[in-house]
């Protein structure tokens, strides 16, 4: 049976402190339930990724990264790489979020290309379909 999936995606709220605190209180909140093949995923900047993990470590929370960059390094200046992220534990990436196609105008073949990165490096990948009328 497929699990479903509540997902917070943070964006760019939230800093060290307030992150620490939300997760803490998400891990609280959630001890010692039962959740019914649902998973909790939240996704917070990239900058707090590691302390959110920290926090969450050895809960039912879990953390994904927000984007990642299709190469595995280079001259991509704030861009990280699926290698990147699975270094720090992390296991799923959301790719293809609808702010990404609007504002910095990423394209089905360039979804294409960082899919096929994260999935080469073992990362779950959930991808956000946004379908435009």
């Amino acid at each position: 049976m497929r699990s479903k999936i509540v997902a917070g995606n943070w964006k760019m709220n939230n800093d060290l402190a307030a992150s620490k605190a939300l997760a803490n209180g998400l891990v609280a909140g959630l001890s010692g339930k039962t959740l019914n093949n649902t998973r909790v995923v939240v996704a917070p900047t990239f900058v707090n990724l590691t302390a959110v993990a920290e926090v969450t470590s050895g809960s039912v929370v879990e953390v994904a990264a927000q984007n990642m960059h299709q190469a595995k390094s280079g001259a991509y200046t704030g861009e990280i790489s699926a290698e990147m992220l699975t270094s720090i534990g992390l296991k799923s990436v959301i790719l293809g979020h609808s702010e990404r196609r609007e504002y910095f105008g990423e394209s089905d073949a360039l979804l294409a290309e960082k899919v096929n990165a994260a999935l080469a490096n073992g990362l779950e990948v959930m991808v956000w379909q946004m379908v435009w009328k």
